[in-house]
C-alpha cells in the first residue's frame, strides 16, 4: 500500500468548493477522470454517512476493478470540517484481493494567496495493484474538473 498527494487550485472561495465535495450531483460531474462516466448510487453527506459510486470507462478495451469496464467503490464520511476538510474511508468493490482493503482520502481546503482555494487530496492505503501514476493522473483530472465545475457553475461542469 502507498500514499499519494495531489494538489490543485480553484478560483472560488472555500465554501463553494466544500459544497461541491458534498453534493452527489456535483461529485457525479467532477470526480471522474477523463474518458470515464460517474454514477452516484448512494450519497449521505454527513459524518458517518455512506456513499457508493461507480466510474465506467468509455473505451471498450479498458478494464475495471469491479466489473468489465467499471470501478465501483463504497465507504463513509469519517470527518467533515465545514469549508476546510472532508475525510472519506473507502474501498473498491472487487473480488481481487490485491484491490481490497480500506483507503482514506483526505481533501483539505485552504485559502490561496491572491484568492481562491488551494485543494490538497491525500490518498492513503492505496493497493499496490493500482499504479501510482494512474491514481495521480486520475486525481489531477478530477481536480481540474472540480475547478471547472465550481468556477463556471453546474451547468458547465
Amino acid at each position: 500500500m502507498y500514499t499519494t498527494r495531489v494538489s490543485g487550485h480553484v478560483d472560488a472561495p472555500r465554501p463553494a468548493v466544500y459544497r461541491a465535495l458534498l453534493s452527489a450531483e456535483a461529485v457525479e460531474r467532477w470526480r471522474v477522470p477523463d474518458d470515464m462516466r460517474a454514477e452516484v448510487h448512494e450519497f449521505d453527506a454527513r459524518e458517518g454517512g455512506r456513499f457508493r459510486v461507480s466510474l465506467t470507462y468509455d473505451a471498450p478495451g479498458a478494464t475495471g476493478k469491479s466489473a468489465a469496464h467499471t470501478d465501483t467503490y463504497h465507504g463513509h464520511f469519517a470527518r467533515l470540517v465545514p469549508d476546510e476538510q472532508v475525510v472519506e474511508v473507502l474501498a473498491f468493490e472487487s473480488a481481487d484481493p490485491a484491490m481490497s482493503g480500506p483507503m482514506t482520502m483526505t481533501t483539505t481546503l485552504t485559502d490561496a494567496q491572491g484568492g481562491g482555494t488551494d485543494v490538497l487530496v491525500v490518498h492513503e492505503g492505496i493497493p499496490d495493484a493500482v499504479p501510482a501514476a494512474d491514481n495521480e493522473t486520475g486525481t489531477r483530472m478530477a481536480l481540474a474538473n472540480l475547478a471547472r465545475y465550481v468556477e463556471t457553475g453546474p451547468s458547465a461542469g
